[in-house]
């Protein structure tokens, strides 16, 4: 069988462990959250590897550094808290392993207030790929949108 070369390195990668880590997936998504909530853009940055792309209904996002995941990151918590939003936490809605360094993750991202009450969600789908050494990194995200709680 022929070594596989990895085409960001250009190098024969060494192989992780093969199978599903979904410890390490939901992991990687409370990071982000605990990012995006604090507005630390630079550790919402290094959940991501790049380039990446972002896309939704209304637009389309390649990102080309890690510099620009820091810029977007960075202000959401003033844009969540502006609309009383103060936390949220990352519900696996389905999680699979399309090989064993790619698996495709569907996350609904409750908004909540202060006292914990849920005001609305969002909902995206991430490509996550077991990068060559070894950590998990967001490759890119799908924007589903957003859905008011009543």
């Amino acid at each position: 069988m022929p070594a596989h070369i990895d085409a960001d390195t250009g190098s024969t990668p060494e192989r992780a462990e093969v199978g599903p880590d979904n410890a390490a997936v939901r992991a990687l998504l409370a990071k982000l959250a605990r990012a995006v909530t604090s507005g630390d853009g630079k550790a919402a940055a290094a959940i991501w590897a790049t380039p990446a792309l972002v896309i939704g209904d209304d637009m389309a996002l390649t990102v080309g550094s890690s510099a620009d995941i820091q810029e977007v990151f960075g202000g959401a918590k003033a844009q969540y808290n502006a609309r009383g939003i103060t936390d949220t936490r990352p519900d696996i809605l389905r999680l699979d392993w399309v090989t064993h360094r790619i698996a495709i993750v569907e996350v609904r991202w409750p908004y909540l207030a202060a006292d914990g009450d849920e005001v609305g969600e969002e909902t995206s789908t991430y490509v996550i790929r077991r990068e060559p050494d070894g950590q998990l990194a967001i490759r890119a995200a799908v924007l589903h949108g957003e859905a008011t709680t009543h």
